[in-house]
C-alpha cells in the first residue's frame, strides 16, 4: 500500500507550507517505506509515500504530465488489476507512456476520459489529481472501498489523506467528536457509518464515489452501484463462472516486480488462492501460517494444504505476551475504532512484521 495527502488553499500560498505538508506525510510514512515526494504549488500541496511494487524507479509519485493543454499532477494508493487493457487501449487512441507502472495508466486515463476514468478502473484505489490551469482537485475512490480516503473541509480549502492521523496534523481540523462520531462508538460498535470520520469536520469518500473539489465546494457523486438480479444460470454454469472469476482475480494480483508470497490458514479461500497462485506461477510458492502453538489446528492444515502444493512453508509461532504487546501499535496503525478489525488484525500484523524482518517479500496475497 501506498499513503496520499494534501491539502487545497484559495486564499494562502502553499508553497510556503512545505513543513505542514511533510508532518502530514510522516504520518503515512509505514504506508510507504520505499520512496516519497511531495508537490507544491500556489493552490494545491501534496504528499506520496510509496510502497514500490511496479517499475520501481519509475513510478516515482507526485506524477506529473501534460496533455491537451492541461497540465495534470497525480497522488495515487492502489493497484489496477486491468492495467495491460486500459493501456493498450490508451496506446492505440494516439497516448505514449513513460513507465510500465499502473499510476501513468490512471492518470494517462484521466487527462484521456476525464471523471469517466473511474468507469474504467477495475482495481482498488485511492487517488487525488490537480488540474493546474482549471485549479480543481479530483478525487476517486474504488467501487467496494478497499482503499481509504478522508478529507475535511476547511476555511478556504480542503485537506485529505490516506488516514485520519494525516489530517489531524493541519491546524485547521479540530480534534473533537461530534455527534455522529459519538453515535458510531457507543451504539453501532463494532460498526461505523460510511462516510463519517468521527471528528468533527471529518469525512470519509464513500466507495464507488469520485468528484471535484473548486471554486471552494467540493461535489462527490456515485459513479457505481451494486445491485440484485435474478440467478438464472444452472450449477454447472455457476461453478464455471465462479471459477472463472477467482482464477482472474488471483492471476491478475500476481503482477509484481519484487518477491510474492501468500498467506495460508488451512481455511478454504486461503487454500484455494495459494493453490491458484502455485499453478499460475508455475513454481513453488512461499507460504506463510501464524498461530499459539505448534498444536494449533490451523497449522496443522496449513501444513496439510502446503505439503500438497509443494510449497515453501513458514510457520510463525506466537504466544498471549507477543498479542498484547503487540496491541498499542496495531491500535495506532489501523487508526480505527472497530474492534472486530483490531482483533482480526493483531495476528495479520504479527505475521506481516516477521515476513518484512525476515524476507524480501513485499507483496501478499490472502484470501
Amino acid at each position: 500500500m501506498c499513503g496520499i495527502t494534501g491539502m487545497i488553499h484559495l486564499e494562502q500560498d502553499l508553497r510556503q507550507q512545505e513543513a505542514l505538508l511533510r508532518k502530514m506525510q510522516e504520518t503515512l510514512r509505514r504506508r510507504g517505506p520505499d520512496q516519497e515526494g511531495i508537490f507544491l504549488s500556489p493552490r494545491c500541496a501534496m504528499a506520496h509515500t510509496r510502497l514500490a511494487v511496479i517499475d520501481v524507479e519509475k513510478g516515482r509519485q507526485p506524477m506529473e504530465i501534460t496533455a491537451g493543454g492541461e497540465t495534470y499532477t497525480i497522488v495515487y494508493n492502489g493497484e489496477l488489476y486491468n492495467t495491460p487493457e486500459l493501456r493498450t487501449q490508451l496506446e492505440q487512441e494516439g497516448v505514449v507512456f513513460q513507465t510500465h507502472c499502473d499510476t501513468e495508466v490512471v492518470l494517462q486515463s484521466y487527462a484521456h476520459w476525464g471523471p469517466r476514468c473511474v468507469e474504467q478502473c477495475n482495481g482498488i484505489f485511492a487517488f487525488a489529481v490537480w488540474e493546474h490551469t482549471a485549479q480543481r482537485l479530483f478525487l476517486a475512490r474504488d467501487r467496494i472501498g478497499v482503499k481509504p480516503l478522508f478529507y475535511a473541509e476547511i476555511p478556504g480549502g480542503l485537506v485529505f489523506g490516506s488516514e485520519i492521523k494525516a489530517l489531524l496534523q493541519h491546524p485547521d481540523v479540530p480534534h473533537e467528536i461530534d455527534q455522529n462520531g459519538v453515535a458510531d462508538l457507543l451504539l453501532l460498535g463494532p460498526g461505523r457509518t460510511p462516510g463519517y470520520g468521527v471528528f468533527r469536520t471529518i469525512r470519509e469518500v464513500k466507495p464507488a464515489h469520485c468528484g471535484y473539489y473548486m471554486q471552494g465546494s467540493l461535489h462527490l457523486h456515485p459513479y457505481w452501484e451494486l445491485y440484485a438480479a435474478v440467478h438464472t444460470d444452472s450449477f454447472a454454469e455457476t461453478a464455471a463462472h465462479v471459477r472463472e472469476l477467482l482464477t482472474d482475480a488471483v492471476r491478475r494480483q500476481l503482477v509484481s516486480d519484487v518477491p510474492i508470497g501468500t498467506f495460508l490458514s488451512g481455511g478454504l479461500d486461503s487454500s484455494l488462492v495459494c493453490a491458484i497462485a502455485a499453478k499460475k506461477l508455475g513454481k513453488p510458492i512461499r507460504t506463510f501460517a501464524i498461530g499459539m502453538s505448534e498444536d494449533a489446528i490451523d497449522l496443522k492444515y496449513a501444513k496439510q494444504v502446503a505439503d500438497y502444493l509443494h510449497a515453501d512453508h513458514t510457520e510463525v509461532i506466537i504466544n498471549k505476551d507477543i498479542v498484547l504487546d503487540a496491541l498499542e501499535s496495531v491500535i495506532a496503525m489501523l487508526g480505527t475504532w472497530d474492534i472486530t478489525t483490531i482483533r482480526a488484525s493483531v495476528g495479520m500484523y504479527l505475521v506481516c512484521k516477521y515476513i518484512h524482518e525476515h524476507t524480501d517479500i513485499r507483496v501478499l496475497l490472502t484470501g
